[in-house]
């Protein structure tokens, strides 16, 4: 059955200016093949249109052999080209759970009574330590690249799924081994271009050296592994009373390691 393309209302839609672009907006009718619909959309569509150029088009499918097809157009200088690349990042708050303060800055008991010093604990229990939930520094960014079809086979999809969650082995756009961590990279094809758009999304910690909790000095940890303590009945002699103090640190590797050279975008 041969596809008819016919352009929907309010197709047209535009803006003006050097940011200017162009929405070309179609029902398509007569097949459930997404690939062969997107061809007739393309070849129905002109390249060009009011002075932009095309940039991609997507198809949506809305009922039996029925789909939306939307068209866009922008200018020339605007449209990624394969090889290109593009840059976001932002700098926000990661929740942490901790049980230990970098230093208790005042302590009250009731008069004539001295408080108990907990070296640091926060939220110490008759036989727990509670701690609290604080917001740490965490650098998360996204690069899209537009790679072609040659670079994006199989087996690299493989490649990007095994290094999701895993820390960088080595330097890696800035951040030292073990500070970078990948979340996943989400790719679609541009049809108009023949090649692909990848967004690669990376959160990134920093590598401690000069760690304290309590009297254990001399710590040290990656950006993206786990630490926690252990606590210890001690007597407090001065306020005569049992306090939990900290006796050791843990450092636990969570995340795996991986190359980031096989994403293909630089380190």
């Amino acid at each position: 059955m041969a596809i008819t393309v016919t352009e929907r209302f309010g197709s047209g839609e535009s803006t003006v200016g050097k940011n200017g672009k162009v929405v070309l907006r179609y029902i398509l009718r007569g097949s459930d093949d997404d690939k062969a619909v997107k061809a007739a959309m393309l070849n129905a569509s002109p390249a060009s249109y009011d002075g932009l150029n095309r940039e991609n088009g997507e198809v949506e499918n809305v009922g039996p052999y029925l789909w939306y097809g939307t068209v866009y157009y922008v200018p020339a200088d605007k449209q990624p080209q394969t090889g290109d690349d593009s840059f976001t990042f932002e700098t926000g708050g990661g929740t942490q759970h901790i049980t230990q303060s970098l230093q208790t800055v005042h302590k009250y008991a009731p008069s004539g009574k001295t408080a108990p010093d907990f070296h640091g604990a926060i939220g110490v229990t008759h036989d727990s330590v509670e701690g609290v939930d604080i917001t740490v520094p965490v650098y998360r960014w996204s690069q899209t690249h537009y790679l072609s079809n040659d670079v994006v086979s199989d087996q690299y999809k493989g490649k990007l799924f095994a290094l999701t969650g895993k820390t960088n082995n080595a330097t890696f756009k800035g951040c030292a081994a073990g500070e970078a961590l990948f979340m996943g990279a989400s790719g679609s094809k541009r049809v108009t271009e023949n090649d692909w758009a990848v967004t690669f999304n990376f959160a990134a910690g920093p590598n401690r050296t000069d760690l304290t909790v309590g009297d254990i000095t001399g710590i040290s940890k990656k950006g993206w592994e786990y630490m926690w303590v252990r606590y210890q009945d001690a007597e407090d002699a001065t306020a005569k009373a049992l306090v939990k103090k900290p006796v050791a640190v843990y450092i636990e590797k969570v995340y795996d390691e991986g190359n980031f050279a096989d994403l293909g975008i630089g380190t």
